[in-house]
């Protein structure tokens, strides 16, 4: 859910904020935080390699399990949170045995709800299992590339992927881009869609709110001069031509992908 909210300020003006209807604890977990240090945009040797990065408030990584591992294992929620470095909600886990641990919470995942991984649990939201056992059709997130290197794909919030087929060793799935590819049936993946899925419509309002964030301001390459872009110049507002970077790659319909790719063998259809 987002909210609109009441324009006392020109900042709130335009403000959409979200709603923290499913969030239930504002403190994490001290054992699952890790510092976070700020480049800056700076390599390590202190060069600017990333322009309009800077500032921003101080945050903490909460330390995700991506690999689900604890098979047999049961699992209660135990509170649904926010993560400042991420767009989805995270839910912290006890397990059984003790430990704790963080996981990206599904949509539809409630405090108190039991949650298990490994290959005989049951078809549920937020259950882990490989692709293998998985039903046709199922809705997926958190979904591995290569076994036991842990999730990475359909993480961000709102997003999800669909089994679609299985064929000899491997399982056709149909990615959030609209690609449709293959992935190794022994890779795992979770039941359900990703939470908090009106991320996409909140809207900040402010320069200044993106400046919480750790954005800085960005320069058309129409404003700059010759010097600075292949963009600049030009007398008054007579400037521009094919929108590009500033080495000249254009920047709309250009493929950048390698052509010769290693994994172009396992994409069956290629995204719109």
């Amino acid at each position: 859910m987002v909210k609109k909210i009441k324009p006392v300020t020109p900042g709130l003006r335009f403000r959409i904020a979200p709603v923290f209807d499913e969030i239930t604890s504002s403190k994490p977990e001290k054992s699952l935080l890790k510092t976070l240090k700020k480049s800056g945009g700076r390599n390590s040797k202190g060069k600017m390699t990333v322009r309009n990065i800077g500032g921003g408030h101080k945050r903490k990584i909460r330390l995700i399990d991506f690999k689900r591992i604890k098979d047999g294992i049961d699992a209660i929620v135990k509170s649904i949170e926010y993560d400042p470095t991420r767009s989805a909600n995270i839910a912290l886990i006890y397990y059984k045995d003790g430990v704790k641990s963080y996981i990206i919470t599904p949509h539809g995942l409630k405090v108190g709800q039991a949650i298990n991984s490994g290959d005989d649990a049951p078809i549920e939201i937020g259950n882990c299992l490989s692709l293998a056992k998985i039903p046709l059709g199922t809705i997926i997130h958190n979904i591995e590339l290569f076994p036991g290197k842990g999730a990475s794909i359909a993480r961000s919030a709102g997003s999800y992927a669909q089994l679609l087929a299985k064929e000899g060793k491997y399982a056709s799935v149909k990615l959030p881009s609209g690609e449709m590819r293959l992935i190794l049936l022994t890779c795992r993946a979770s039941i359900g869609s990703v939470s908090n899925p009106n991320h996409m419509n909140t809207r900040l309002g402010k320069a200044g709110r993106n400046r919480w964030l750790g954005n800085r301001p960005r320069v058309r390459g129409v404003a700059m001069n010759p010097v600075d872009h292949p963009m600049g110049g030009g007398e008054g507002k007579a400037s521009g031509g094919h929108p590009r970077s500033r080495k000249g790659l254009y920047s709309k319909g250009l493929k950048t992908r390698k052509k010769n790719k290693y994994s172009d063998k396992f994409i069956i259809t290629k995204r719109k």
